[in-house]
Parts: C-alpha cells; structure tokens; sequence
C-alpha cells in the first residue's frame, strides 16, 4: 500500500496466491462495522461495497471499486472505437469494385481502338458509354448499390469475383450479428443450405410459439436435426434463445447508436441481403419471438462512440454485446444487497470483460455469507442472516483480544479456575496439615517432607506429621451489571463503539475466566431496559435525547438484587443526568438537567448504597458540570470515578475489573 491509503496492483499472471480469507478472519473484518451498527446483514452490504485486504495484503475489490472499473471499461470502448466504420467500410469496399470495373471497362475501350478496326472500335465505344453510365446510375445508398451492381453485367472478371465475395462476407456478416452460433454453418450460401437454414428457422419459431402457449417444444428432436449449426451444443432451449437474444438484441443496438442516414443505410443492405436469401420473413418473425421472450435483452440500448479506430460489421457486433454484457453486469452489482446474490455472476464473462482480478473478487464475494454459514457463525432465519451463539462469543473474543493486545497480558495473571470441590478454589500453595483441614494432601510435598525427616533409602515411611495438603480459597464470587449509555450523543463523539467493545470484551471475560460469577447489562438513554448477552452485538444507539441513569440504577438494583457475592455497577457515559421517570411512568427530559432529575438519580445511588452496590463510574469527555455530579455520586456511594477517552477506556475498564477481582480473591483466602 502506498501513501494517502493507495493500493498498487501488479497484473495476475496466474503465480500469485491472490487474495483470501477464512470465516474467522471474515468475522473479524466485520466486528467493529456490526457493533456499531448491529445488524450483520448491513454489515455485509458494507462490506461488499467497501471490500478488504487480507492478511497479506492482498485485495478483494469491493463493488464501489468494481463499479468505477466497469464504468472505466465501456469509456475505453466508446473513447476508442468509431462504428461509422461499419458503413464506410461497406461503401469503400464497393467504390473499389466500381473503380475496378471502370478500369477494365477503359482497358476493353483502349484494345479496341489499337485493333485498327474500326467497326470493333464503334461497337466497343458504344458499350464502354452504356457501361460507364450504368455504373454512374448506380443508387447512392448501399442496399440500391448493391441491387444495381447484382443486375449488372461485369467486363472485369476480377470486379464481378470481388464483388460476389464482398456481397458473400456481408451475408455471413449479418447472418453472425443476427445468429451468433449460426454463422459458422452459413458460410456456404448454397441453395440447399438456405432451405435449410430457412427451415431451421422456421423450426425455432415455432418452438418458441409452443413455449408461448404453455406446451413443450421437442428441443432434443431440433438438436438431432440442426444441431451442426450450434458450435457451442446448448443444453436445453434456455441457453440457445438467450444467446441468440442477446446477439440480435446486440444487433438492434448497434442500430440505435448509428446515425439516421447510417442506420438508413444498414437496414436498407440487410433488407436486401436477406431477401435474396428469403430469409427475411424468419429473421422478423425471430426477433419478434425474442423481444416478447427476454425484454430485458438490451433490445433499446444505445451508446455514444467517439474514437478514431473504425469497426467493422461482425467487430460491431461483437462491441455492442459486450457493451450489453458491462451493462447487465453493471446493473446486477448495483442491486446486489447480498453475497448470495451474486451467485448468478458468470465470473468466466467478467473475467473476459473485467479480468482476473475482478472475477476473483466477485468470486470470493459471493462465498462470503456461506462460508460464515458453514463455520457456524450465521444462520438464516425467514430469509434474513442472523449471528449464533458461536458468533456472538466469538465477537465478545475479538473484542476482548483486540483490548488486551494493548496492554501487556501478563500484567493480569492467567486467572484460570480448577474446582477442588465444592466452595474452594486451588491457591498453587502448600501448609503444614491441620486438624479439621480438607485432607486434600499434596503427594509431592508430603513424600519430600518424609525423606527429609527420614533420610534417603526406600521403603518412605509417612508419619502424620510429614502430611502437607493444598492451601485453599474459599470460591469468590462477584456479580456485576455493566451500564452502557446508549443516548445519541455517544456515536456523535465516537464513543459507542468502544463503549460496545468493552461491553462484548467484559462478558468474554467473565463467562470464560470467571465462569462462577454474573453478569447483567443494561442500556439506556431516554429510559433503560435490560440487554441480554444473546442480543448485545445487534445493540444500537436510541435516536433519542436524554440520558437516564436513574432509571438505569433502579434496573441494575434489581438484577443485582437476585444475585450472591460482591455487587458492584460498571458505568459507561459520556453526559450528565437529564431524563428520569415521572410517578405516571413518563420520561421527564431537560437539558441542562434540572434539579428533579438530579435528586431522582442521586436518589438511586443511595438504594445501591444501602444495598451494598459499589458503583465505578467511566466517563468520557467530561464537562465541568458532569464531574460535579460524578463527585456527588461517588461521595454518596464510596465507588470511584475515572474521567478517560474513547481510545483508553477499554483499557480502564479491563484492568479495574481484573485487578479488583483479584484483590476481592486475596481477601478471602483461608
């Protein structure tokens, strides 16, 4: 990556490794932007618009990248290419036949004159004037021109063959922009061949007009029949009608882009090219037949061409397909709101129109929610994605991680818990055995006191006194309620984020190296409510003023009020009380905060008081009123108050929490 968040790309020469990933490091990716917003199918969305790098460097374009480059691909096309070509290169190839034939026709009137008959020179000067006007009358558009020169009766052989060779590469033109597959069994025009291609046909509209009323054509008889004409061997009526859909749809684009005199021209030599063929009835009737079947083919389609480098009949056909091709590609990125839906990409095509960087990105994409699926991350529920259990705990780990990966981990011990019965915990020491103590004898210690006593020599006899058993703790056990401020105010200062990592980063915490202990959580702003662990990571901020702690308190008292153990309240905010409850069960909101909601608040801490609940309050960009309150309500309640930033609080948090469960620990020993 270069400066300024700019990525260099090298060109895919099928050696690199190439961008990948796996659930675990997907779902990381997507932590912060599901936290934040709490709703994993948005998440995705986000995600699939934005892309991401992986692990070594390497990156999977996102649509908005994928979009800027399918823009950039049809303006190289239209910037480069002019399809006025198409016209000039028919009408030039012409004016070379005609000019040919003058030649010849100067050439026949010359022999004769240096014969020195003059009854051959009268007869050939007659017949030079007849031809050389014939061919001055020849009509100015194309289709007339070629009519004319089809009646005409050559002097040049070379004119008259390069002529029928012209009028030959037009037919099989036309017969490629108009039936892709069938060109390559047209190339030989001969009366057999025309009957069967008209045949052929004739065949193929009627089997679309069955599908019309509801029968079912016999595509396998058609295919014993005609399938020579079908290179690339289609596996059902589907596949053969889409393409020939889109070759002629491809063919009236090319229509609509030209100029009125150049769209004149072209109509006009079809019409005639494919009358003499008696074809012209089939080929209407066809594309009739596939307007009705695919309307959404590009039949209206038009583009704009400024370039220099002039395309040809099939070159322009060929243009305006994969012109249709960026477009349908185009429209489809831009609905996608899902990895699923981009299963119908055919990522051979984009990567003929694209390359391969981008159809290994669109592939990668579109796996994106199955291999979540597959890890057991996400499930589909009624058609929406949802997180499981698994997820979620693994969320509560990321976040977890990610906190202690700024501190140093062994700053906090390995608090790893093994039960020796009931009520106690292993302290990894040793006393001297007591009467009355647990006889939870420690074999190593005990056989060493022995041999001590003894001296060295087997058999080791054990006396009472040698017995030296298992210091114990008796099991502590703490009950927490996290209260996280979720008013309006904490993401308009960046401050929900972390606040929702610590809450996802504590519990992980507590269920996975106090697993005796209890953890509630409540969120609140205008009022509070409970949030259970199940549903934290979908949590997001209330569209409301107002943050009321008081109703928050008077929720933790009562979650902590059914619990055991040290009871204590963790606090996240970043404002001052300005909403509480009424008698009726109203929200009374002010800003600034009135004395009513103060007293309310302050009323609460003194219920956690005298319930015993210690209340430790984070507060982030803190005004000088919000630190006079703290001081009132840490003075009422005896709890500590840290004033710290969104970068640092998970730091607070993390090591107030671990510390003060450690020292509750020491203090019970026994």
């Amino acid at each position: 990556m270069t400066g300024g968040g700019r990525f260099v790309y090298s060109a895919w020469d099928g050696t690199q490794v190439g961008f990948s990933y796996d659930a675990d490091s997907l779902l990381s990716e997507l932590t912060d932007d599901l936290l934040y917003h709490g709703d994993i199918n948005a998440s995705l969305r986000r995600l699939m618009q934005e892309g991401m790098t992986d692990a070594d460097g390497n990156r999977m374009k996102g649509l908005r990248e994928l979009l800027e480059q399918l823009k950039a691909e049809k303006a190289a096309r239209l910037d480069n290419y002019d399809l006025g070509g198409i016209y000039d290169e028919i009408s030039e190839q012409l004016d070379e036949v005609v000019e040919s034939e003058r030649e010849a026709v100067e050439d026949f009137l010359a022999e004769a004159r240096m014969s020195g008959d003059s009854r051959r020179e009268e007869i050939a000067a007659n017949s030079a004037a007849d031809k050389q006007l014939q061919l001055d009358m020849l009509a100015p558009d194309l289709a007339g021109k070629v009519r004319d020169l089809q009646a005409y009766e050559f002097v040049s052989a070379e004119a008259r063959e390069k002529f029928a060779e012209l009028v030959e590469q037009l037919r099989r033109e036309l017969a490629q922009s108009y039936f892709d597959q069938v060109s390559g069994a047209m190339s030989d025009l001969s009366a057999e061949d025309m009957a069967r291609t008209k045949d052929m046909l004739a065949e193929l509209n009627r089997m679309l007009e069955q599908r019309s009323r509801g029968e079912e054509p016999d595509f396998e008889g058609f295919m014993e029949r005609y399938g020579d004409f079908f290179p690339e061997d289609p596996e059902n009526l589907d596949e053969l009608l889409e393409a020939m859909a889109q070759r002629m749809a491809a063919m009236s684009a090319m229509l609509n882009s030209m100029t009125p005199e150049q769209r004149a021209q072209l109509q006009g030599l079809a019409q005639q090219l494919l009358e003499d063929m008696d074809l012209r009835w089939q080929v209407d009737q066809l594309a009739d037949n596939l307007r009705q079947a695919f309307p959404d083919a590009g039949w209206e389609n038009s583009y704009q061409f400024s370039g220099d480098n002039p395309l040809g009949m099939a070159q322009g056909t060929e243009m305006m397909q994969e012109l249709g091709e960026l477009d349908q590609l185009r429209q489809l990125l831009q609905s996608a709101s899902n990895p699923g839906a981009l299963a119908d990409v055919d990522l051979e095509r984009v990567r003929r129109l694209m390359g391969d960087e981008a159809a290994e990105s669109l592939g990668k994409m579109s796996e994106m929610a199955r291999a979540l699926e597959q890890a057991g991350f996400l499930e589909s529920r009624e058609g929406r994605l949802e997180l499981t259990p698994l997820a979620i705990r693994r969320l509560g780990r990321n976040a977890l991680d990610e906190l202690f990966s700024k501190l140093n981990r062994d700053h906090f011990g390995g608090h790893r818990i093994d039960s020796l019965g009931v009520g106690h915990e292993r302290a990894y020491e040793t006393k001297a055995y007591e009467y009355g103590d647990p006889f939870a004898l420690n074999i190593e210690q005990t056989v060493r006191n022995a041999v001590r006593r003894q001296g060295a020599g087997t058999p080791v006899a054990l006396d009472p006194e040698d017995f030296e058993i298992e210091r114990t703790e008796r099991t502590t056990r703490a009950s927490t309620v996290l209260m996280i401020d979720l008013s309006l105010s904490m993401p308009m200062r960046d401050n929900f984020l972390p606040a929702k990592k610590v809450a996802m980063a504590l519990h992980s915490l507590i269920s996975g190296q106090f697993p005796r202990d209890y953890m509630g959580m409540v969120g609140f702003a205008e009022s509070a409510r409970e949030l259970r662990p199940e549903e934290l990571p979908e949590v997001s901020w209330d569209f409301a003023y107002g943050t009321n702690m008081a109703h928050g308190f008077m929720i933790a008292r009562r979650l902590l009020g059914r619990q055991s153990g040290t009871k204590q309240i963790i606090m996240i905010t970043d404002g001052e009380p300005t909403a509480h409850l009424l008698p009726n069960g109203e929200v009374y909101f002010n800003y600034p905060p009135v004395r009513a909601t103060v007293d309310a608040t302050l009323k609460e801490v003194a219920m956690c008081t005298r319930d015993g609940i210690r209340i430790n309050t984070f507060v982030l960009d803190a005004t000088s009123y919000l630190r006079e309150f703290m001081e009132k309500l840490t003075q009422l309640n005896g709890g500590r108050v840290f004033f710290t930033s969104n970068d640092s609080l998970g730091d607070y948090v993390l090591v107030d929490f671990v510390e003060n469960r450690r020292k509750l620990s020491h203090r019970r020993r026994g």
